[in-house]
């Protein structure tokens, strides 16, 4: 039998490269901290790299041990990213959850993952300390992304400065392959599963995710999108600290404050969603700016001559850590495509029989790469769920299909998947159909996707009623919704129906409901 090839990371985890930057950028600015309220604050590599080892050796006198998952339930903050960075260098297992997520989420996130202790702001504090009875402290910080908090912390809240304030932890020998993070990501199942990362698939996504963005030290990455998510936390920052660069950090995206900060900071890189992209459209762009390029869905569209700027397509999953698909930053890409497919990856783009599809025809995206580097170690406690994402061959399946231009790009086509994409978030169609299921009165479900023109998209939900409950019910169902999921997965409409459309084995025919929308 062949041996195994000689790992990229070997010798490196993501603790060893915070403190090679420490070494060799140490008075250069990695974080730049831009509140919408309070002061600002700069980091240089070597305090970061103090505050995060300060932040370690606060878990481990805590009691937190190497393998352990640490939630962390933040908005953006200098706060998420020490968190974060500080786990990796314990060994602890940080589990970054979305911001807007419900008690019921939270709750399911903690339990699944076997959370040993949480990190949280001052508006998320009872809600965090509502989530699980198993959390040995819940830490706070002082402040909500910069603004003084509204009311004071939950009662019995550690601070979560004094995690900071002793001796930082000793470096441990580096292991690429130990467990570092988990992301929980919208799937075809009823429950959201845990995207396990290890330190090498975070190197990987540094360093690929750079060489993408053509990353140099000199440039300064403009970090608006959420850091609980691939985007930002792999795109942005991973590989901002790859390649000795800065980062500059809002609390969340703001149309009105992108220009004066990009300007201020005289910011180079940025990533972007269609729903920044459009919201930007509506405020006035300076005569000039420092950009060289910006990452999106697609390759310079349209809106790239009135920002005056080059936009690099790309697609990636939570699951593929970095672009398989990518556009050029030195070569014309073409135009609304994702671009080609990345060098490092084997991307396959197959029919229904598992053939290659030909120019000009649309099939399922399918991605070979290597567990635990190049794709996700797998979807913890969950083998079946990690088993049945790839095929025979080993491909990953993504559930996404694409189609193959005849100059060799790749444009995005749709889902396989039941998934929605709503203002950036994904969002399961089953999610949301579990919490109305569980309505009284409602004897069946369907969760679609209605066109919207800021959001992308917006779920829309078609529900079968029992006899008699049809005036009262869709305001139930919403105040269900409300109280048990995040507040972007809440059906923009209810319509109750007599039927619904029926496929083979009387499944619903969501392609008929859709259909609706676009007539």
């Amino acid at each position: 039998m062949e041996t195994p090839p000689v790992h990229p990371f070997r010798g490196l985890d993501v603790a060893e490269l915070v403190r090679i930057r420490a070494r060799t950028r140490p008075g250069h600015p990695f974080l730049i901290w831009e509140p919408f309220e309070g002061l600002s604050e700069t980091l240089t590599y070597a305090a970061f790299a103090d505050r995060v080892a300060r932040f370690a050796g606060g878990l481990a006198r805590r009691g937190v041990k190497p393998g352990e998952y640490v939630l962390i339930h933040l908005d953006n903050c200098l706060e998420t990213l020490i968190a974060w960075y500080g786990c990796a260098t314990l060994g602890a297992v940080a589990v970054t959850t979305n911001a807007r997520a419900s008690l019921d989420e939270l709750s399911y996130f903690a339990g699944h993952c076997g959370a040993a202790a949480a990190i949280t702001q001052p508006r998320f504090a009872d809600l965090v300390n509502a989530a699980s009875r198993d959390f040995r402290f819940v830490a706070v910080t002082s402040h909500d992304n910069g603004a003084a908090p509204a009311a004071g912390r939950a009662p019995g809240a550690d601070s979560f400065e004094a995690l900071t304030a002793g001796e930082p932890l000793a470096p441990r020998a580096p292991d690429a392959m130990r467990p570092l993070g988990v992301q929980y990501t919208s799937g075809t199942t009823s429950r959201p599963k845990g995207v396990l990362w290890t330190h090498a698939n975070a190197l990987w996504g540094a360093r690929v995710n750079a060489a993408h963005e053509d990353l140099r030290k000199e440039d300064v990455h403009l970090v608006h999108l959420p850091l609980f998510h691939t985007n930002a936390q792999a795109y942005s920052v991973l590989a901002t600290l790859w390649a000795g660069g800065t980062a500059a950090i809002m609390p969340k995206f703001s149309a009105s404050r992108f220009w004066p900060l990009s300007l201020k900071h005289r910011c180079t890189w940025t990533s972007m969603i269609p729903f920044c992209i459009r919201a930007l459209m509506g405020v006035e762009r300076p005569a000039s700016h420092f950009y060289r390029l910006w990452g999106a869905a697609v390759c310079e569209p349209p809106t790239d001559a009135h920002f005056g700027v080059k936009t690099i397509g790309w697609w990636g999953m939570t699951e593929t850590i970095s672009h398989g698909i990518v556009g050029d930053v030195h070569l014309p890409n073409t135009p609304m495509s994702c671009g080609r497919a990345a060098p490092e990856y084997g991307i396959h783009i197959e029919d229904d029989e598992g053939r290659p599809v030909a120019a000009g025809e649309t099939g399922h995206l399918k991605v070979r790469g290597v567990r635990g580097l190049s794709l996700f170690a797998e979807y913890i406690n969950n083998p079946l769920a990690t088993a049945d994402s790839f095929d025979a061959r080993g491909l990953f399946l993504t559930g996404d299909r694409v189609k193959l231009l005849a100059d060799g790009s790749i444009q995005f086509s749709d889902r396989d998947k039941d998934m929605l994409k709503v203002g950036g978030e994904n969002v399961a169609a089953s999610e949301i159909e579990r919490v109305i299921l569980s309505t009284p009165g409602v004897r069946e479900a369907a969760v679609v996707a209605r066109p919207h023109p800021m959001l992308d998209e917006a779920p829309v939900a078609f529900v079968i009623a029992e006899e008699g409950r049809g005036d009262a019910l869709p305001a139930e169902i919403i105040a269900a919704c409300k109280a048990t999921l995040a507040d972007f997965k809440v059906p923009h409409e209810i319509r109750i129906v007599e039927d619904l459309p029926r496929s083979t084995l009387e499944k619903v025919a969501k392609a008929e409901l859709r259909k609706l929308f676009r007539a």
